[in-house]
């Protein structure tokens, strides 16, 4: 679903993304991982548009997106979270979740009055019961837990029906109890739509991940599934931590 070819990235004398390549397979869970600064996040941003590579080239099933922006990213299926929650804090989860249903309408219908607009409003109730979001609908967001806050923006990721959905460190800042309701919330949709996950917490991208691709220095250091980055001396060299590797 996702194709990366010899992508390269430099920030002056800094090559921060160094002729990466990597597939994502369609339906799968594929992780990134990587000691802070391996390039996980610029890689992240060349993929979804927020950055321009300054050579190679990334495909969205079987078609060049190289250097698309990310708005026309979205509108050909790709959705992407950020290590910073990015929400209407002021709105509440019905109305975050609603705006983002409501993107998908005919362009006829963005200046129409709200109360015209009831399947925006009806999706985005089906979308809030899904993620059991629905007693939580009329709340504003900034008023959630963090969890949940990570919660509505998969469910607006979701709204737009993805066939990409990306996730840079989604349980960042999470307690162990929210990161188990993280991880079954992402094997729920394993198989609707293929995801894109950077990750620090090892055991869960070890226990949710189908493919695992380590990045250091810029570069792809190894990939393979979760068994073999355990095994790899390199890996655990630069990355795991022998111990841990080994337990």
């Amino acid at each position: 679903m996702i194709k990366v070819t010899a992508l390269n990235k430099a920030f002056g004398g800094l090559r921060a993304v160094n002729d990466l390549s990597f597939e994502a397979a369609a339906g799968r869970i594929t992780s990134i991982i990587g000691p802070n600064g391996a390039g996980k996040s610029t890689a992240f941003n060349l993929i979804s548009g927020q950055l321009r590579p300054d050579s190679g080239a990334v495909e969205l099933d079987g078609r060049e997106i190289t250097g698309e922006p990310p708005y026309v990213l979205a509108g050909m299926g790709l959705a992407r979270s950020f290590q910073i929650t990015n929400l209407f804090f002021g709105l509440s989860v019905l109305e975050n979740v609603r705006l983002a249903c409501q993107s998908c309408e005919a362009r006829r219908d963005y200046l129409a009055r709200i109360s015209r607009l009831s399947r925006p409003r009806l999706r985005a109730q089906a979308i809030l019961e899904e993620f059991g979001l629905r007693e939580r609908a009329g709340e504003l967001v900034r008023n959630l837990s963090h969890g949940d806050q990570r919660r509505v923006e998969i469910a607006v990721c979701m709204a737009i029906e993805p066939r990409v959905l990306m996730l840079d460190e989604p349980t960042q800042g999470m307690s162990p109890t929210e990161t188990a309701e993280f991880d079954a919330l992402i094997r729920s949709l394993a198989g609707r739509v293929t995801i894109l996950l950077i990750e620090h917490d090892i055991d869960l991208i070890m226990g949710l991940s189908d493919h695992v691709i380590v990045m250091h220095q810029g570069e792809k250091l190894f990939e393979g599934n979760p068994e073999a980055v355990r095994a790899n001396p390199r890996v655990r060299e630069a990355y795991l931590g022998v111990d841990h590797a080994a337990a």
